[in-house]
């Protein structure tokens, strides 16, 4: 399944953000973590494309040499982010301007390994032109919170690019156009965890 699916929709082109140390993890890189039999950067790529996205741009950083000697990405796009020390906005930065110009943009985390093509699928499908579309998963209270992915139309990619900065990608161009936001609920899939601590490996059994 590649594309939209829609007609006259406009095709969607992923941007998997794969460029950080796993500092916080202390076991290198998170794209190299195994994770059902293969590491995350492979397993997060080839989710994003079974999803309905007809390219996937995967940003490389720490060890990005080893990451390739590592993995199989050959079905997908790779590029290195050699300033990915400044944060994720330059890897955000990087990612979007590689994509096909008309595409829209999806952004995926590498260390988001419940991520399921069923919820890829789902936000291409919610999203209206001229929006944002993003995943949200319902917090202790039940009320719905944002997280990844988050889809950018292709009108406005680029203006969200020129504001990622350091370790945030969207986040000003989101808290600055609250207004374009539409959530999609994907509690039903997964919990929408990002594995950022030790007591969160249990993501990966």
């Amino acid at each position: 399944m590649s594309g939209s699916g829609t007609p006259g929709a406009h095709s969607t082109t992923a941007v998997l953000l794969a460029a950080g140390a796993g500092t916080r993890l202390g076991l290198g890189p998170k794209a190299l973590l195994r994770f059902r039999g293969r590491t995350l950067v492979e397993v997060l790529a080839d989710v994003l494309f079974a999803g309905g996205c007809r390219e996937v741009v995967a940003v490389l950083g720490a060890d990005a040499a080893g990451v390739r000697a590592a993995t199989d990405l050959s079905r997908h796009r790779v590029i290195d982010n050699p300033d990915w020390v400044s944060g994720m906005g330059s890897s955000f930065r990087r990612g979007v301007a590689a994509a096909a110009p008309e595409d829209d943009v999806l952004i995926a985390l590498v260390d988001q390994p419940l991520l399921t093509p069923a919820a890829v699928a789902r936000l291409l499908a919610s999203h209206r032109p001229g929006r944002v579309t993003a995943a949200a998963y319902r917090g202790p209270d039940g009320t719905l919170q944002r997280g990844h992915p988050l889809l950018l139309d292709s009108t406005l990619r680029v203006e969200a690019a020129e504001t990622a900065t350091g370790d945030a990608g969207a986040r000003f161009f989101l808290h600055a156009h609250p207004e374009l936001i539409d959530l999609v609920d994907c509690s039903d899939l997964s919990r929408g965890e990002d594995l950022d601590s030790p007591d969160q490996l249990h993501l990966l059994d």
